[in-house]
């Protein structure tokens, strides 16, 4: 077996991973302005950094074992492309909807509307790739 080479899940898995670490900044930021090591310490702020940060943990390890899935097994580079960014931006949505309010916001419902509609036509498109190989054998 050669090296398995997955360019576009690394471009977006790199995109999203500094996105992650902005993330994260934001919850040790909110930590040291409320002097909590541990949980929230029920300041409301510092827990919606710490949910916008686990959503998105939350949901990224799936998303993006689905799009190497897809990659390796010969998905079209536009359809990657499309999905990576369809994520990312709706991965940004959410991110910024949730830090405004933790109620219903457009960023939260297009990111979460996005997020879905990544994870499941990924999820789709794996099953369609599995049957085309199961005909194959």
């Amino acid at each position: 077996m050669g090296n398995i080479i997955l360019p576009m899940t690394a471009l977006y898995a790199g995109m999203l991973g500094i996105l992650l670490v902005i993330l994260s900044t934001m919850v040790i930021r909110q930590r040291v302005r409320a002097k909590v090591d541990l949980f929230d310490g029920g300041d409301l702020e510092l827990g919606r950094a710490i949910r916008v940060q686990a959503n998105f943990a939350e949901y990224l390890p799936l998303a993006l074992i689905l799009m190497a899935t897809v990659e390796i097994n010969g998905a079209p580079t536009l359809y990657l492309h499309i999905g990576g960014t369809v994520l990312l931006v709706a991965r940004l949505f959410h991110a910024y909807g949730l830090t405004k309010s933790a109620g219903t916001t457009a960023g939260r419902f297009i990111g979460t509307i996005g997020t879905f509609v990544f994870i499941i036509t990924a999820a789709i498109y794996a099953i369609i790739q599995y049957t085309g190989y199961v005909g194959a054998i």
